[in-house]
């Protein structure tokens, strides 16, 4: 693993890592298992499972596929909706099956994870009202991204895109401060952002994020590309794999964009990560400025 890869491991790793080294090292251990199993991590849905199983054997199945989502009606009809969506092209599904032909096995998986993930982490506060808006305009965007720039799967951009700040509901409910952090590293303007959750929570919304990836069944680069998303050096580590940097690098330019789309003029993710992102993805200013307006142009479409 790289030194950066090393400096940003999940909680529990990090600390077990320690143990060698430092002879109050158990007792950090043993203080990080009991925070993490203080935070309500939400256990994967059994239809996702289900989905999961027919999508790892050797041959998927359509029908097979079709059946699990209609085992459950709401979920059936928010697939299809999504996908008459302008996004998906607004071609016409009438059935399950159609919109699987439409959509393909693995992006109507994404989908799926995406509205099972809305189901079993409810954004329900004031602070969290626009939470799952957000991150579905995110995951719009990355899924944009990675097709304009032909970088990735984009149903794995996409379900990126969506659970990367899944953490930051589940820390809002374990500590009763978590708010104000949030506001605090959202305004950092040097510092990562989860340098300032682990300094005052001893854990950060990309870990958990992480660790939730990680129990759904998530593909290991999204896992890695949610723990990294806000550790902009390691867009330069070439020992990181490539398909993680491309995540981060995209979740910078798709953040600046859904920024514009707000109306805010700067953006300070960006300020901290943007040049390095573009100078992963070989983008000058011109093309920069170009990508951006038409991802802008793109999410006010689909508003």
């Amino acid at each position: 693993m790289s030194t950066v890869a090393a400096k940003a491991m999940p909680v529990r790793a990090a600390a077990a890592a320690a143990s060698s080294s430092s002879p109050a090292a158990p007792a950090a251990v043993d203080r990080v298992d009991a925070l993490i199993k203080s935070i309500r991590i939400p256990p994967r849905p059994s239809l996702l499972a289900d989905l999961q199983a027919e999508l790892a054997s050797s041959d998927p199945s359509p029908e097979t596929i079709g059946r699990i989502v209609a085992r459950d009606v709401g979920m059936a009809g928010a697939l299809l909706k999504l996908a008459n969506s302008s996004l998906f092209g607004g071609r016409r599904a009438k059935s399950i099956e159609q919109a699987i032909f439409f959509l393909g096995i693995n992006q109507v998986a994404s989908l799926m994870t995406g509205l099972l993930a809305r189901q079993a982490i409810p954004a329900n506060s004031d602070a969290l009202a626009s939470f799952w808006d957000v991150s579905t305009k995110r995951s719009h965007a990355m899924m944009f991204l990675s097709r304009r720039l032909r970088i990735g799967a984009p149903d794995i951009a996409h379900t990126f895109g969506l659970f990367c700040d899944t953490g930051v509901p589940l820390l809002m409910e374990r500590f009763p401060g978590y708010e104000a952090t949030l506001l605090e590293a959202a305004a950092e303007p040097a510092r990562a952002f989860t340098a300032v959750e682990e300094e005052r929570h001893s854990t950060s919304h990309a870990a958990i994020g992480s660790l939730l990836a990680r129990n759904w069944g998530l593909s290991s680069d999204v896992a890695w590309a949610i723990l990294h998303h806000h550790d902009y050096p390691v867009l330069e580590d070439e020992h990181t794999a490539d398909a993680i940097r491309s995540l981060v690098a995209l979740s910078l330019l798709a953040e600046r964009a859904i920024r514009r789309y707000q109306g805010h003029a700067g953006s300070v993710e960006w300020d901290k990560g943007g040049e390095r992102a573009c100078a992963y993805l070989s983008l000058d200013e011109d093309e920069t400025a170009e990508l951006l307006d038409e991802l802008e142009e793109a999410l006010h479409d689909e508003h």
